[in-house]
């Protein structure tokens, strides 16, 4: 098997609003062809990726568990970001790594900023 790349990511929301809300913040729109599944949620574009949002009822996982979404300049980000209230955790550079930051999105999913070297 060769993989060619990663269609979608998948994360549990509590507030289907409030995340649609949140991800716009992040520059990503709802994609309106979602099919009717027997869960509630959306799927956003992010890019040639979607992340798709599914409302749950279930705790959110930490840290460990977050994907990240590649930005131009971190820091006008971080500022746009602030400016709409969302607080964010940067970490020192690290060669290799890039820039990045974390932040929460409104059901505590971590989603990582990532500015690459």
């Amino acid at each position: 098997m060769k993989p060619v790349g990663v269609q979608h990511v998948s994360i549990g929301v509590h507030d289907l609003a409030a995340s649609i809300k949140f991800y716009n913040l992040l520059g990503m729109t709802v994609v309106p062809t979602r099919p009717t599944f027997s869960v509630d949620g959306a799927w956003m574009q992010a890019g040639a990726q979607q992340v798709h949002l599914i409302v749950s009822d279930k705790p959110t996982p930490g840290l460990e568990n977050h994907f990240a979404v590649i930005v131009d300049n971190l820091q006008a980000c971080l500022d746009e970001l602030s400016e709409q209230g969302v607080d964010a955790f940067r970490l020192k550079h690290v060669q290799g790594a890039g820039n990045q930051a974390f932040i929460n999105d409104p059901s505590g999913n971590v989603i990582e900023l990532n500015e690459p070297d």
